[in-house]
């Protein structure tokens, strides 16, 4: 059993919160910036689960293998990683609040489970590696379950 407990004022956010594994396999691509405008308009096709960030050096996609063997022959060349599931908090999530992330991490990091932490403006996600997934899913669920009888 996880040492890790969530702040008194958080354990009501984990008790409410509810875990979703997503079923599909994911995979983490790098694109070159050059790429930028290629990967906007190929994410124009896709449904959700996705997601494309750019920063200053690079691309990064998120999206269904499924979706990647779609769309890969667009780009020039790519580094990916793979594969990963993803599991949605879905609970929604208040900008304010501080800490869920840093819980989330660190109960999966004592089990040796790494995150791959990706928000949204109401939910947290997080992938992990797939064979590591229904691990990380008991985790989580234990957790969840912690605090609803603290």
């Amino acid at each position: 059993m996880s040492k890790v407990l969530p702040s008194p004022e958080m354990m009501p956010i984990f008790a409410s919160t509810k875990i979703t594994l997503h079923p599909d396999e994911f995979i983490l691509v790098s694109l070159a910036l050059s790429e930028k405008e290629r990967a906007l308009e190929a994410f124009k096709q896709l449904d959700p689960f996705s997601s494309v960030t750019v920063d200053h050096a690079e691309v990064s996609l998120i999206l269904k293998t499924t979706d990647w063997d779609t769309i890969k022959g667009l780009f020039q060349s790519s580094q990916v990683e793979s594969p990963y599931r993803a599991i949605t908090f879905d609970f929604v999530l208040e900008l304010s609040l501080v800490g869920f992330l840093s819980v989330v991490s660190a109960v999966l990091a004592e089990a040796g489970i790494s995150i791959f932490a990706l928000s949204t403006f109401l939910r947290d996600h997080i992938l992990v590696k797939a064979s590591s997934a229904d691990e990380a899913v008991q985790v989580l669920e234990a957790l969840i379950k912690r605090c609803n009888t603290q």
